[in-house]
């Protein structure tokens, strides 16, 4: 049985429902994670459900858990295809791409006539059965969650070739084809507006949020510690462009130059290079002080982080990055943890004094940091509670419904009284409507 919007959600939808055409149709295409794994696409559909959308989802298979092909989750249809990850560079993608765009045209047919089509890349090459869509009538609302040019940079290093300008022009394809975009944050909005060719008031700031129900803290287990009085705790993908590599090196010298082994440290996640990064620390000699779980299960994720003392953001600075919102510093503050990040301007965005900041990249910097905080729990309880207040009021997910459901509706030009503009883009605390 899926649970009913409750006063405040039925508050938010206001304008949004004025048009209550009991079979208006949302089709969402996801191709780089399964649904409802893909927590940021799944309070998507729960906020157009519960605003009287009937909601279609066209995703991959996942490995572990998503993996019906067909299934109706609280509401929401979900059609799943099978999908192998590209492996071995440019042709390994070509064939990840090519098969899920058939599948989705596949399963588009399937699902039948929408009203809008509502794609989320990477890649940005949804467009096509979304092109194809608008054709039958459907409005193309684009949910970018990456800047994919930024990705290529930030992810292989190749410079400016030729697979970067073929991204650039997938993009300027898809911002072209949309009727309205979702921007994860002002900065990607700016993008959207100056790269993109895009008018602001198509562009709408819809800021991703923890799922609070999954993130209640439950009373520390100093276990957990490995006999150490301090538990540090990184959350997140591990791919090249996550810097667990910064943070394994920095835990190096926090051990080897600031002399510090009061601490047990615990990776969750899992991602391309979880390999390369316990090998990694086993060859700084971190094995006995460095835990890898994998992915684990939601209960066991509260666990460690309401027992960790510090939480570590160690993404470096790079194209992407800098200008990305991070799913893991979001989830560290509504459990109310002190961060230590990498000076990046959307870091200082979502987390204000919630974090520390390391200069950009700078190991050593981001080792003194945890040191600090290792000793001012004073400290550490002050920024954990400045982040449990900034999730819960200004980058709370319901200012974000209010923004999603405003997008539909300038999608089908049927404009709500709200602005496209995040209204609180230094997190301050204004009153929001985004």
């Amino acid at each position: 049985m899926r649970a009913g919007p409750n006063r405040g959600t039925w508050a938010l939808l206001g304008d949004a429902r004025s048009d209550d055409r009991p079979d208006r149709r949302a089709l969402i295409l996801v191709e780089n994670l399964s649904v409802p794994f893909d927590r940021r696409v799944w309070q998507e559909c729960t906020t157009l459900r519960d605003a009287g959308w009937k909601v279609h989802v066209i995703c991959p298979q996942g490995s572990k858990r998503d993996t019906e092909p067909e299934a109706e989750i609280d509401g929401v249809r979900i059609h799943r295809y099978p999908l192998r990850a590209a492996t071995g560079g440019p042709a390994g993608y070509l064939r990840e791409y090519g098969s899920a765009l058939w599948h989705t045209v596949r399963l588009a047919r399937k699902v039948g006539p929408v009203d809008v089509v509502h794609a989320c890349n990477p890649p940005d090459l949804l467009f096509l059965p979304a092109l194809w869509l608008k054709r039958r009538g459907a409005r193309f609302v684009f949910d970018q969650h990456d800047l994919v040019p930024e990705l290529y940079l930030s992810r292989f290093g190749r410079g400016e070739d030729l697979l970067y300008r073929a991204v650039c022009a997938l993009e300027r394809r898809t911002y072209r084809a949309a009727d309205v975009v979702l921007a994860t944050n002002e900065s990607y909005r700016d993008v959207a507006v100056r790269r993109g060719g895009r008018r602001p008031e198509d562009v709408f700031v819809v800021r991703s949020a923890p799922d609070i129900d999954r993130f209640h803290p439950v009373p520390p287990e100093p276990e957990l510690k490995r006999g150490k009085p301090h538990l540090l705790c990184y959350l997140g993908v591990m791919g090249p462009q996550d810097g667990v590599d910064y943070a394994l090196r920095a835990l190096a010298k926090l051990r080897d130059e600031l002399g510090r082994t009061d601490w047990h440290a615990v990776f969750v996640g899992a991602g391309d290079t979880f390999d390369a990064m316990v090998e990694l620390s086993r060859r700084l000699g971190l094995s006995e002080q460095v835990q890898f779980t994998g992915r684990i299960p939601d209960a066991d994720l509260v666990r460690y982080l309401s027992t960790a003392d510090v939480c570590l953001s160690p993404d470096p600075r790079n194209p992407l990055n800098d200008v990305s919102t991070m799913n893991k510093v979001l989830e560290y503050m509504v459990m109310g943890r002190p961060i230590v990040s990498f000076d990046l301007r959307e870091a200082r965005v979502s987390a204000g004094d919630a974090a520390v900041y390391a200069p950009a990249n700078d190991e050593a910097g981001f080792a003194e940091l945890i040191a600090l905080l290792l000793d001012d729990p004073e400290k550490r309880a002050r920024m954990g509670k400045i982040g449990q207040e900034r999730i819960s009021g200004s980058l709370s997910w319901r200012n974000s419904q209010a923004s999603l459901l405003a997008a539909y509706a300038a999608a089908r030009r049927d404009r709500a009284p709200v602005t496209a503009r995040d209204p609180d883009p230094a997190g301050e605390g204004r009153a929001v409507e985004r």
